[in-house]
């Protein structure tokens, strides 16, 4: 595809760096958990899981974070898991594009309801558009392109990809 500003392969490598980075963050945890905003983010949440379970002893746990992004006020924020599994961990919030920054601001203030140990996130692509003080702690890739432009990623078996659509 002539609009890919990520292959599978690319995708795979900062997949395991993030997850590397997530590790060495947490280098002493007996638990981490992962929550994943429902859609990309949460498939993305789930192959940052799987490279965590590879390379650490602590327990990795997966959170699916739902809410309605055209307006996460409204609707609220919910998690699959409840505070006390998530209460004074250290928690990372993946999300697979961070374009204004609405979601991911909302996720995090859901978060911040309970104590924590920290509270990172994670992205594949920083879209660079924010609208909200918000910030990708791990990021794969940051792009600067008009707000018009639309970043599409497809998590698919052995075909994952981000493109411009």
């Amino acid at each position: 595809m002539e609009n890919t500003i990520l292959s599978h392969q690319q995708i795979q490598h900062t997949i395991r760096r993030i997850a590397y980075q997530i590790y060495e963050a947490n280098v002493d945890e007996k638990e981490i958990v992962i929550a994943g905003i429902e859609g990309g983010g949460l498939n993305f949440a789930k192959k940052i899981q799987l490279v965590l379970r590879k390379i650490t002893q602590a327990d990795i746990l997966l959170c699916k974070v739902t809410m309605d992004k055209s307006d996460p006020l409204a609707s609220g924020v919910t998690t699959s898991i409840g505070t006390e599994q998530y209460q004074d961990k250290s928690v990372v919030l993946v999300d697979d594009v961070l374009n204004s920054g609405t979601t991911l601001i909302y996720g995090v203030h859901h978060f911040l309801k309970t104590p924590l140990k920290q509270l990172k996130t994670a992205v594949l692509v920083n879209r660079n558009h924010k609208k909200y003080p918000v910030k990708a702690d791990y990021k794969g890739i940051s792009l600067s392109t008009s707000l018009k432009t639309h970043v599409q990623v497809a998590f698919a078996p052995k075909n994952d990809m981000v493109y411009l659509d």
